[in-house]
């Protein structure tokens, strides 16, 4: 088959609300996670310098702060922001409940 498809509904959540679709999808160099964020929720601050992997979060509903190397960026639904491997981030919910698609990416072969 070329191709996978999966409910992430149907994928158990891990961490606060974060369904990992990695594996379900049989991904090989994608990253792709959904977050269901509750009120107030803040996520761990990290960087991927190790693993080389860029992200881009995509804000699907709600509000959001993502701090990148000490900078807050506000985000609204329909927005989206890329994130270099090497920069530190970490996501601040907002007062609503929020949902974002998390992908992240390795430029290594």
């Amino acid at each position: 088959m070329s191709y996978t498809k999966v409910d992430s509904r149907d994928v158990e959540p891990i961490a606060d609300g974060m369904r990992f679709l990695r594996d379900p999808l049989d991904c090989e160099k994608l990253g792709v996670t959904v977050l269901d964020a509750d009120p107030g929720w803040t996520g761990k601050e990290h960087d991927h310098a190790d693993d080389g992997q860029e992200e881009v979060y995509v804000l699907l509903e709600g509000s959001a702060t993502v701090t990148v190397e000490g900078e807050d960026v506000e985000l609204e639904a329909g927005e989206a922001l890329r994130i270099p491997a090497d920069a530190t981030r970490q996501i601040h919910n907002g007062d609503t409940e929020s949902r974002f698609v998390l992908v992240g990416a390795s430029h290594e072969e």
